[in-house]
């Protein structure tokens, strides 16, 4: 699916919403969605340079290649959900990239996160991001990994952005930090041949 500049620059200040199980396990909280991520309506739909469901699959978290550029397949968003996978964002409107964004939009979203994260009750909350988590939260010196305070009662980890900009988290790193939330979460994991 392609978008010339203009069509996806329509998408500015869209939202997506919540991609949450029934039971929501492991709550996955990205930036804010990408403006291809909104034309398509699936979360980190943005294509070949996003790196969020490669890192899934390669941690043994799905058992599957999902591919979300042209939004998601009914039976890859069924298994999400079976997995007890939920995502959301810290700021609900799209934009261009995520340092578009003000310091007073991340810190409004991390008290609507807060809220939200009261009401699904997952076991783990998953912060894709070390720069929008120590701004949202007022955590300047912040490092990747378990944070000493829960949020909406859940335990919280920041991970590494999934973003294609993000250069210094190879796919192998992301793996690796998602599968343990993924097991902090208790969620059983596939064996990849990757």
């Amino acid at each position: 699916m392609r978008f010339t500049r203009s069509a996806l620059d329509s998408f500015r200040g869209g939202s997506l919403p919540d991609l949450l199980a029934d039971h929501t396990r492991l709550l996955f909280v990205g930036t804010n969605p990408g403006l291809r991520a909104v034309a398509v309506q699936a979360h980190f739909g943005g294509g070949g340079s996003n790196r969020f469901h490669p890192a899934l699959y390669r941690a043994g978290i799905v058992d599957r290649r999902i591919d979300a550029s042209a939004g998601f397949l009914p039976e890859d968003l069924a298994h999400l959900h079976e997995r007890g996978l939920g995502i959301t964002s810290l700021v609900a409107g799209a934009s261009a990239r995520a340092d578009e964004l003000t310091a007073e939009q991340l810190i409004a979203g991390a008290d609507a996160l807060s809220e939200r994260v009261g009401r699904v009750a997952p076991a783990v909350v998953a912060v894709l991001g070390i720069t929008a988590y120590r701004t949202a939260f007022a955590r300047p010196q912040a490092k990747v990994g378990r944070q000493p305070d829960p949020l909406g009662g859940a335990p919280v980890w920041v991970v590494p952005n999934p973003s294609g900009l993000n250069k210094h988290a190879s796919l192998a790193d992301l793996a690796n930090a998602y599968r343990e939330v993924a097991i902090a979460a208790g969620i059983e994991l596939f064996t990849t041949s990757d």
